[in-house]
This record gives C-alpha cells, structure tokens and sequence, in this order.
C-alpha cells in the first residue's frame, strides 16, 4: 500500500463520515427545514466534523504508535507507511481545514469546535490511560456533532438532541470499552488502565453490555416525548436489536477477536440510528 493509502486509513474514512453526517443529523433534528435553507452551513459543519474527526484519527495514532505495535502492527505509523512526524502534520492539516469550516459557519460552532478538539487532545494525551474515564471523553466528542448541528441550525441544543446524543454517549462507552478487550494486551504493557486491563475481558463484556442495553432501554422515549414520526421506530428497532444481539454475543465470547467484530457491528448500528433519527425528523 502506498503513502496515499496509508494517509486514507490513518483518517479512519468510516469514521469520518459518520461524524460529518452526524452534524447534519442534528441539524435536520433542531430544525427540519434546515436542509432546504443553510445548505451552505451544512456543507461546511459536514466538513467540520469530517475533518476533526479525521485529524484526531490521526493524534491517536500517533501517540499510540507503541501500543499499535503490539495491538496492530499493520496501521500505516506501526507498519512504516507513515513516519511519526507525517502523522502529526496531516492532523495539523486537517485541523486547520476543520476550524476554517467552523469559522465560515458561525463563531458559536467555531467555539464548540475547539472545545471539542481540546477534549479530544485531552483524551489522547491524558485521558487515555485513565480507563472508564477515557471512555467517556471519547464519547462525549462522538455525541458533539449531534449538539453542534443544533446549534448551526438553531442556536441552542433541542430536546430531541439531548435524548439522541444520550443514547449516542451510551453506545460509544459501550463500544470503547469493547475496544479494551481488543487492545488488552497492547494497554496491559502500557499501564493503561481500561476495565479489561484492570478486572480482566469478561468484567469489561458485563461493562460494556450494561451501556449498550441502557441506549436500547432509551431508545423509545423520543417517540413517546413526541419528538419524531412513527417512521422512526422501525429504523431505531434495528439498531436496537442489533446493539442487544450484539450484548449477549459479547457476554458469551469475550475474547479478543469476537469483541473486534462487536465493535465494528456496533459502529454500524449507530449509524443505522443516525438514520432513524433523520428519518423520523423528515417524514411525518
């Protein structure tokens, strides 16, 4: 694979489009006609999460690099592809195409954008080794996009956000702690302190299945608070029983390859719930 490869996957692409999506999705949440008249902004707060995203890929990579050795010696800065110091001037590339967006959209977002970078950074280079801690900024940063859209497109944080972004927040600990399981014997050399590291893999499967089924368990209110259409409920209904199905896999097999495919089956369940969300907030 070349350099143009190595950069593509330093960016986590998947990762990247979701969030930017994510933007949107809260923007369509705050103001269903959002679509129609702030294109413009939409465009840029799509870039913003887009390239954030990508520029924290990117950071984390880089002050994994030790850790990504053991745990995944073929990411481009292990493997060689990329050297060190490249992966730290892409991420300042990226962040200052991301900050640009966010200034071309408002000062608010461009504010909220920083703030965001700044728990990200927070995460990578302290927050990490904390464990469950960690957990939680990283989640806090996924369910950002939700809460800056809303401000794009509304200038203050709906309701209907505030339910959705809980349950993104529930989703992601989930899921990062399944990550620890993955990363066990890479953080276990480093002293970083997850669940898995800390109380062993199946206390961190118990862990991470208590926040996966909390999203499920709040998952109905926005219908039931009137907040979206019916269509939202057979969207949702997937993501729900894909994170419950994905639960009870990972409390029976706890071991380092199944807990890599849960957690990439449940970045796919999150953004099927992305969808249900803007479905439910367009067709009524």
């Amino acid at each position: 694979m070349g350099k143009l490869g190595g950069y593509l996957r330093l960016m986590r692409p998947v990762n990247c489009l979701m969030m930017g999506f994510a933007v949107i999705v809260g923007a369509a949440l705050a103001s269903p006609d959002v679509l129609s008249i702030l294109w413009q902004s939409l465009i840029y707060g799509f870039i913003t999460g887009f390239m954030l995203t990508a520029a924290s890929m990117a950071i984390n990579d880089y002050y994994d690099r030790e850790i990504d050795a053991i745990n995944e010696p073929n990411r481009p800065i292990p493997s060689g592809i990329i050297k060190p110091k490249e992966a730290l001037a892409f991420a300042f590339f990226l962040t200052t195409i991301g900050f640009a967006a966010a200034y071309l959209t408002n000062i608010l977002c461009f504010v909220i954008a920083i703030i965001a970078w700044i728990i990200f950074v927070t995460y990578t280079t302290l927050g990490k080794r904390s464990g469950l801690p960690g957990n939680f900024l990283v989640s806090t940063c996924v369910a950002t996009p939700l809460i800056y859209g809303s401000y794009l497109a509304a200038g203050t944080i709906k309701p209907n956000i505030l339910v959705f972004a809980s349950m993104v927040f529930l989703s992601i600990t989930g899921r990062e702690i399944t990550k620890g399981i993955v990363d066990v014997q890479g953080d276990r050399t480093q002293n970083v302190k997850t669940l898995a590291v800390r109380y062993g893999e199946k206390t961190a499967a118990v862990a991470a299945a208590f926040f996966y089924f909390s999203a499920v368990l709040l998952s109905p209110m926005p219908w039931l608070l009137k907040l979206v259409s019916f269509w939202f409920i057979p969207f949702v209904a997937i993501t729900d029983f894909g994170l419950a199905a994905s639960s009870i896999a990972l409390l029976k097999d706890y071991s380092r390859e199944n807990a890599r495919k849960i957690k990439n089956f449940v970045l796919l369940w999150s953004i099927i719930g992305l969808l249900a969300f803007l479905i439910g907030a367009k067709v009524s």
